[in-house]
């Protein structure tokens, strides 16, 4: 990884998972939701080198005037030894350890040689239920459907039966990169091999726009879609956590 594939990937992400508003500053990207999902509210750095910590109390000061606390999203990198020691002195503590893990469309694509999704411009009413249906926390699935609904450019992917939607995942694209997020399986339907088909049909609208570069985020105890990811070809480029005070 360089230092323009990192920016590039922090980029794509928050076009990705897309907050209700988003501003740079002193090298960092500075997101606004005030939804649930993490990636989308929480301040990021865009380079994995040193940074000086008293950009922390800045950032902190940007989100209090909007009336809300500050979240971090730090790269496990050495070079941010500095802005944990800060984060610490200041209350904060780290968790949900998540790896961000690159692929190839083609590798991809290759992870299933049952038929592929099908995709659509737009989440319908069938897709989008999926994420507030059983086994699944409503509150946060309809502000997961939100910020995905937000991006500027992705394809919805789901495997159905009949009316029914059983599996479903998003690819964004932009800033040189697809990105793969929201996969979900209905509990019923899990182990038959679906994730992989939503995968299999995600790869297949990137190879159609000649993308061939693919990133991933996954939570580190996740091992069983670890363990799809890495069939896909994937692997971890870099660790990220989240520090919230407590």
């Amino acid at each position: 990884m360089n230092a323009a594939d990192v920016a590039s990937i922090e980029r794509a992400t928050l076009a990705a998972v897309a907050p209700e508003a988003l501003e740079e500053r002193e090298g960092w990207l500075l997101p606004v939701d005030r939804g649930t999902v993490g990636r989308a509210k929480s301040a990021v750095p865009l380079q994995h080198t040193s940074a000086n910590p008293g950009v922390i109390g800045r950032i902190e000061a940007h989100y209090a005037a909007l009336g809300l606390p500050a979240m971090f999203r730090l790269a496990t990198a050495p070079s941010f030894e500095g802005l944990r020691h800060e984060l610490l002195r200041r209350g904060y503590s780290a968790g949900k350890p998540t790896l961000v893990q690159l692929g190839t469309v083609s590798r991809m694509r290759e992870v299933s040689s049952q038929p592929p999704a099908g995709t659509a411009d737009a989440p319908d009413a069938a897709w989008t239920a999926l994420f507030l249906g059983e086994g699944f926390d409503p509150v946060d699935g309809a502000s997961r459907v939100r910020t995905l609904a937000r991006a500027p450019d992705s394809v919805y992917a789901s495997v159905r039966e009949h009316a029914e939607v059983l599996a479903v995942g998003v690819a964004a694209f932009g800033h040189g990169w697809a990105s793969v997020h929201g996969m979900r399986t209905a509990p019923g339907s899990r182990g038959q091999g679906l994730a992989g088909r939503v995968l299999a049909g995600l790869a297949e609208a990137a190879l159609h726009r000649h993308t061939e570069r693919v990133f991933l985020q996954v939570e580190e105890g996740n091992s069983a879609a670890q363990a799809l990811y890495r069939r896909a070809g994937f692997a971890t480029a870099w660790c990220y956590e989240y520090w919230r005070r407590a």
